[in-house]
């Protein structure tokens, strides 16, 4: 599996969350028990799907190996394997963020990405 996984997440929630040093996640993960991550492959679906015409988010980093066994990959769209974390994540386990524009079919992307 990848070593990176992936967390589109509202920038104004990010920042709040370090503030607390730790991100609960969203309303969706929240509902679901487990925070939802993507696979490089999965951050353009994940965007258009969950994410489309939404400003002010950012694309975040984190090694896979960092969030240690509570990281499992489970089958969600079409069967395929995501990446769920089933605890808080620390924010300081953040390898990078990014921010994601919106580009003219509504998805938001990092910038050079498409935008």
């Amino acid at each position: 599996m990848a070593n990176i996984v992936y967390k589109i997440v509202d920038a104004a929630e990010w920042q709040d969350a370090q503030r607390h040093g730790v991100y609960l996640g969203s309303t969706d993960d929240r509902r679901d028990g487990f925070i939802h991550l993507s696979f490089a492959d999965q951050i353009e679906g994940t965007a258009a799907r969950h994410f489309s015409n939404r400003d002010g988010l950012l694309l975040i980093a984190f090694s896979a190996d960092a969030l240690g066994s509570a990281l499992r990959h489970e089958p969600s769209r079409g069967g395929a394997l995501f990446p769920h974390l089933h605890t808080a994540l620390a924010t300081a386990a953040a390898l990078w963020e990014k921010p994601l524009v919106v580009c003219d079919d509504g998805v938001p992307r990092v910038k050079g990405d498409g935008a």
